[in-house]
Parts: structure tokens; C-alpha cells; sequence
């Protein structure tokens, strides 16, 4: 018999999301929940029976430029919303990643795909994450009940904050129909200083120190040597960067006295503000991967202890001011041993083998997981296994 595969499913608004996610928990069908698709590679549903895409949910919804607030849904796209608010002098402060080219994917990376996986670009370190900027959100849970979150406003929280926990879920606990997002007024310009031929140890302290200078350091990365000497940058030593934004003269002043600060860890050169976005632009899309054909693992560590995976591995790539380490490794044990002994966690992003993405939970973390996920989703119906596998 020809097997067809699992149905999919194109809700067009909230009530289209409620009916398909009511009957499939009536049916105890499990259910994939995919925007643009462009991380379903990351961990894998376990044997879907149907596929419910968000794409057409592709609206913005209301945009305050004076309020600094926006609510769109879920299958918004992320070009879109950038330029949108680029209109108004403003921006999605947390500077998402596409990763598409990354992943070898071909869709467009929405908004509710980018709150699901929590994920954020190098101006993390001054912004914070993708989860910070979710003020509050409207959602399906896995029991096929309709339920709403967080608000408008900055200070909405007087309970439990589910933004926080719906924001790097990867869909496993409920179906959002709709967002909003605290935006930033744009930087004016920026600059970006770099240090040349560091070792990673070096070059963490180097971070170090830029991050605790009342500077205001809004991106901080490390291309070891093997890193930096491929394309796009194709440079003769390591590189070590850090951006400054903001008004002319405050970026021109901050910039005079981090590169004072930085004088011991050798010559100081700088990054105009279009040759800075075109070089966070490739840091932000870990560009100097896009052609490495081994698995790619994503490691969060702290940041003084990321120099360790660097020093064990070789070619690896540093962003966050160390504490984000882009790892390519076929050996998958090696990789989450060095994790686990700098203090961090490691996330396989790409491979072509089925294997295991997200790492195991410790015992305590993982009952409180399961209780959780039990409150949204007790049959396990949304995304099942996405998590474990």
C-alpha cells in the first residue's frame, strides 16, 4: 500500500488553529508543527500524523512605533517585519539569525519559528534573547484549548511568566496564533574594532575585558586562525571583534576608550559601520560553516570557560563574548563531554546522520520538563520527540 505520508494542514486564522488542533487531540493524532521549515532538520518528530504549517498566518497585526511594540502572527516572516520596522528607525533588537543557508533550507524564516527556538544574534550579550523581547503571546495547547499570555506592555507579568517558557519550547507545548514583540530604535551607526592573532584564551580575556568597560559592547566574537582564514573573511591570523553602536559621537568616544583599554592585547583596528553590519552579518549566519560539511554543533557555555572547547577542538567560531561556540565534529560524545566540563550544553544544528540533538536533561530538570509538558500537552501530541530526538 502507498504510504502518502501525514496530511498537512494550512490554517488561514486562530479559529483554523484551534478547530485542526481540537480534532487531532480528540483523535490522539500527533501533530508536526512547522513555520518556513527552515530548522525541521533540527531534532526530528517522531512518525507525525499530520503536519500543521503556520505559513499562511502571515500578518502583521499592529504596529506602535511610539509605543516600541508590534503583534503579528506566527507565520510572519522575518524579512518583512525587519524592513517594516527599519521604516521606522527601529529593529528586532535581539537580531535574529536566519540560518537558512546554514541548514541547506529553502523556506523563510518566520517569527513564531525564531520565538520557538529562542533564537538570537550576537547582540544577545546587550539585548538579551529572543525570549526578553516576547511580551506576550495568543496559543493552542496541545489539549486543544485556546489560551492567551503576557500582554502589550513591558511590565505585564503578575504570575507566571509563559512567555519565557513558550520562547525556546520548539513547539512541544503549544500552537501560537499570534505575538508581540517589544522593538528598539536602531542604532544611528557603528564600529567595530579587531584584534588580530589571538589565542582563544587570549582572546576571552580580551572579551572579558571589553564587556565589563562602560562601553556598552553590543557584539563580541572570536575566529580562531583555521576560522578566520576561510571564506567569506579569508584573513592571514585570528580575528577577535567587538561592535559599539549608537550616535556618532558617543560610538566615537566609546570606541577611543575601548581601543585604549585594549592596548595590551596588541594593534587595534577598526570596522567602518558598512563594513561592521556586512562582518556581524556573517558572524550571525556562522558564514564560515556554510560550506563545512560535517555536523554542526551549537555549544552554550559560560562565557570565561568557552576557550576550552576552541583549545580541544581547533575550528570553531566564538560569539556572545565566548559563552556561544559553533563546533564541527563527527564525534558526538567528544563534543557534549567538552560541554559538560566547561559548565554548558551542546545542540547538534546540522548532519546528515539521524542522531540526537538536543542533550538529556538531568534528573530534576527533567521531572519538573515533564510536568510541564504534561499541564500544555499531557498525550504528547505537538511535536513529539522533537525534543528527545
Amino acid at each position: 500500500m502507498l504510504d502518502l505520508g501525514p496530511r498537512t494542514v494550512q490554517p488561514t486564522s486562530p479559529d483554523e488553529v484551534l478547530d485542526a488542533v481540537a480534532e487531532a487531540v480528540a483523535a490522539k493524532r500527533r501533530i508536526e508543527v512547522v513555520g518556513g521549515g527552515t530548522k525541521r532538520g533540527i531534532g526530528r518528530v517522531e512518525r507525525p500524523d499530520l503536519v500543521l504549517s503556520l505559513e499562511a498566518l502571515d500578518a502583521v497585526l499592529d504596529y506602535a512605533p511610539e509605543e516600541l511594540v508590534l503583534t503579528a502572527r506566527p507565520g510572519a516572516k522575518l524579512k518583512d517585519l525587519e524592513k517594516l520596522v527599519a521604516s521606522e528607525g527601529q529593529m528586532l533588537a535581539f537580531e535574529p539569525p536566519r540560518l537558512a543557508k546554514l541548514l541547506g533550507a529553502k523556506g523563510e524564516p518566520t517569527l513564531g519559528g525564531v520565538l520557538a527556538a529562542n533564537l538570537s544574534g550576537p547582540r544577545r550579550i546587550r539585548a538579551g534573547a529572543a525570549r526578553d523581547h516576547l511580551l506576550g503571546f495568543a496559543a493552542v495547547s496541545g489539549r486543544g484549548e485556546a489560551f492567551k499570555a503576557g500582554g502589550k506592555v513591558v511590565k505585564n507579568v503578575t504570575g507566571y511568566d509563559l512567555s519565557k517558557l513558550m520562547a525556546g519550547s520548539w513547539g512541544t507545548l503549544a500552537v501560537m496564533t499570534e505575538v508581540t514583540l517589544k522593538v528598539l530604535p536602531k542604532p544611528k551607526t557603528e564600529t567595530t574594532l579587531l584584534l588580530f592573532g589571538l589565542q582563544d584564551r587570549r582572546a576571552v580575556e580580551a572579551m572579558t575585558v571589553a564587556m565589563a568597560a562602560p562601553v556598552e559592547v553590543s557584539g563580541a566574537a572570536h575566529l580562531p586562525a583555521a576560522v578566520a582564514a576561510g571564506a567569506p573573511l579569508k584573513a592571514e591570523m585570528a580575528v577577535t571583534a567587538l561592535r559599539l553602536e549608537g550616535f556618532d559621537a558617543s560610538v566615537k568616544a566609546r570606541v577611543d576608550s575601548l581601543a585604549a583599554a585594549l592596548k595590551p592585547f596588541g594593534r587595534v583596528d577598526r570596522l567602518d559601520a558598512a563594513l561592521s553590519r556586512g562582518f556581524w552579518a556573517q558572524v550571525r549566519e556562522v558564514e564560515a560553516f556554510h560550506k563545512d560539511s560535517r555536523p554542526l554543533w551549537r555549544v552554550s557555555v559560560p562565557p570565561a570557560t568557552g576557550w576550552r572547547i576552541g583549545e580541544a577542538v581547533g575550528e570553531v567560531l566564538y560569539d556572545w563574548g565566548g559563552g556561544l561556540v559553533w563546533v564541527p565534529s563527527h564525534d558526538a560524545a567528544a563534543v557534549h563531554s567538552l560541554a559538560r566540563a566547561a559548565g554548558g550544553h551542546a545542540t547538534l544544528y546540522r548532519s546528515e546522520a539521524t542522531c540526537t540533538a538536543f542533550e538529556p536533561l538531568e534528573d530534576r530538570l527533567a521531572t519538573l520538563t515533564a510536568r510541564i509538558k504534561a499541564a500544555f500537552d499531557p498525550d504528547g501530541l505537538l511535536n513529539p520527540g522533537r525534543l528527545d530526538s
